[in-house]
């Protein structure tokens, strides 16, 4: 039987023994980040309304997809990777091609081949695309190990952001991809934010499931294994790489996955939205909720989504720094924690 996430559990022992909770946890920094960050993201979509908090919702499921995903080869596997905004690119790129149906030609701006796919046949073919390139991909990165990993991993960011940008032919460049479908089931279209959400919800609990009931099995065991000392799995007959590139391939196959809902959603891609700092931004998440924690991913995702959105309200902050206040924000939230808390805030190792 599977146990509650550690967060969860201190929550609801809390509201069980409020007094024998709160008063040894004072101290309890785990705790307290998900009593505020919860309550902080209940009070934010109180006041801005149900319409706002509809939005947020999505936002935040696509982001904890790509979090949850990625612990799986950062927190579970001890693989630092930097790549991983390729793999949602990816998935973002082939649910817009198969499903746009857009007469670029009249645009004279280039054109693409078109096919009008509906979105929930295009959204298998992006998860499946997304992991034939991990494959590929993870072959030639099992070879290398610590910074090396690391480098080459960056080295896909860019490499991917790269095709975007420049195959023009198939994703039109920096004009991007418009009239991306919304997903639809015969004559129902989803096209309200609120279906919007409940599809994205969905998607991000069947990610959490296949994610939880990895590192719950022996194969989860083994990740753990290798990322507290490679060689000593290797001595027991472990396969390493073989381990590694399975973890590597479901990953990016989740990554994937949140790509395609995220292209449906905003019905427009271009290069810009799987820039390299997507990239840090989203492995600066993970170590914020911490390593090894389905639900410290959690938490760090809806964090970070709190922390974008809510600083576009500030008083007294304009809007064209609103992007550099949060990344400075984040920067020294990071900074704070590697002092004081390198294991993040629900993590149960360090980077």
């Amino acid at each position: 039987m599977l146990s509650k996430p550690p967060g969860l559990r201190q929550i609801l022992e809390l509201f069980r023994n409020p007094r024998g909770a709160v008063s040894p946890s004072r101290g309890n920094i785990e705790l307290w980040a998900n009593i505020v960050i919860l309550a902080a993201a209940a009070v934010f979509m109180l006041v801005k309304g149900a319409t706002f908090a509809v939005t947020l919702g999505t936002v935040f499921a696509i982001w904890a997809m790509l979090t949850v995903s990625l612990n799986l080869v950062v927190g579970f596997s001890g693989l630092l990777s930097i790549g991983h905004i390729g793999f949602f690119g990816l998935g973002a790129y082939s649910v817009a091609i198969l499903t746009s149906t857009t007469s670029y030609e009249q645009l004279r701006t280039g054109s693409i081949p078109t096919f009008g796919w509906p979105f929930f046949a295009a959204l298998p073919v992006a998860v499946v695309v997304a992991g034939l390139v991990a494959l590929v991909v993870g072959i030639a990165f099992n070879r290398f190990r610590d910074d090396i990993y690391v480098l080459v991993s960056f080295g896909f960011a860019i490499i991917a952001f790269n095709v975007f940008l420049n195959l023009r032919p198939v994703t039109r460049g920096a004009f991007g991809i418009h009239d991306v479908a919304r997903p639809q089931i015969g004559s129902w279209v989803l096209d309200s934010e609120l279906e919007l959400m409940l599809l994205a919800l969905v998607l991000l609990a069947i990610v959490v499931g296949i994610s939880w009931f990895i590192v719950s099995s022996s194969f989860g065991r083994v990740l753990t294994a290798i990322r507290e000392d490679e060689q000593v799995a290797e001595v027991f007959g472990y396969h390493v790489t073989h381990y590694k590139l399975a973890v590597w391939v479901i990953s990016a196959m989740m990554a994937g996955l949140a790509g395609g809902m995220f292209a449906s959603w905003t019905t427009f891609i271009d290069p810009n939205s799987f820039i390299l700092l997507e990239s840090v931004l989203l492995v600066s998440i993970v170590i914020l909720g911490g390593l090894a924690t389905i639900w410290g991913s959690l938490l760090g995702a809806l964090a970070f989504v709190l922390l974008e959105e809510g600083m576009r309200f500030l008083p007294g902050l304009p809007q064209e720094y609103v992007g550099q206040a949060r990344q400075v924000v984040l920067g020294v939230a990071l900074v704070l924690l590697m002092l004081f808390r390198p294991q993040g805030l629900l993590g149960r190792f360090r980077l």
